[in-house]
């Protein structure tokens, strides 16, 4: 499939749970917010894992072909 990704950076509270799903997609800033790294990315199982457990659901996943909302 293949994902655009967005994250909330006012609602991330910095739980590091993106990162340890998918440790080649996001990554903590000096901030403790999370960001997207460039790629090559973990696979799709792994950052859909990301999205998934993110505490504040503040990881949004759109499909890269039709930009629809996949998650959440």
């Amino acid at each position: 499939m293949g994902y655009k990704i967005y994250v909330d950076r006012d609602e991330c509270i910095g739980a590091g749970t993106c990162v340890e799903c998918a440790p080649n997609v996001f990554a903590l800033d000096d901030e403790d917010i999370a960001v997207v790294l460039d790629k090559p990315w973990d696979g799709d199982d792994a950052i859909l894992a990301a999205a998934q457990d993110c505490p504040q659901e503040c990881v949004y996943l759109f499909d890269i072909d039709s930009d629809e909302q996949v998650f959440p």
